[in-house]
């Protein structure tokens, strides 16, 4: 069994010096940083460490920030250790999942992720559900308002093509199009070569 360790700062200005010395002390047989913010996908640190871990290694880090982005990226990510027979050690939070209490830790912070998924989830569904029993749809506020609509069928009754008129109203063309459409009647001027 190897200790493995990961250190990872966001900035250059920063320095990975306080982290390195808690994992040599902890007994880290190798270190592997990164300098990349926490939110950054690609962490090649990060994943020199994950190719490097064989199983019964266990992955030390500092602190449970300097892995994961987030609750739901911290539990992906020490699920696949644990698929891969490989600890993990958060020194500053005393988890270690070598051991039934760090595994339970570990348990309860995944329901607690799927439970705040669930949560947003329905939130979100509830939300959708008021708004719609109001009459109101999602999504985003059409371009074509009613006003610019009137207008621009006026503006095409005087002699205009769609295009000119959306131009003139500062609108997209196909935007103006598809307004028009949705409204209905009889496009008058209307170019059809200014698709």
């Amino acid at each position: 069994m190897a200790l493995i360790g990961y250190a990872r700062v966001s900035t250059s200005e920063q320095d990975t010096a306080l982290q390195t010395d808690a994992l040599l002390k902890a007994g880290c047989d190798r270190i592997f940083d990164d300098t990349v913010s926490g939110a950054k996908i690609e962490r090649p640190g990060l994943a020199a460490a994950l190719a490097y871990l064989r199983e019964g290694d266990v992955l030390v880090v500092w602190r449970l920030d300097r892995l994961g982005r987030s609750l739901p990226h911290l539990i992906e990510v020490i699920g696949a250790l644990e698929a891969r027979s490989v600890g993990f050690r958060s020194l500053t939070e005393s988890i270690d999942t070598t051991t039934p209490g760090g595994r339970l830790i570990f348990h309860v912070f995944g329901a607690l992720g799927q439970f705040e998924r669930d949560l947003i989830r329905d939130r979100t569904r509830a939300g959708l559900a008021a708004a719609a029993a109001r009459g109101r749809k999602g999504g985003r506020k059409p371009v074509v308002s009613d006003e610019k609509l009137q207008r621009a069928r006026q503006y095409i009754a005087a002699g205009l093509n769609v295009r000119e008129a959306a131009a003139r109203l500062k609108i997209g063309k196909t935007a103006l199009y598809a307004a028009l459409k949705a409204d209905k009647p009889v496009i008058q001027g209307s170019d059809a070569s200014d698709s």
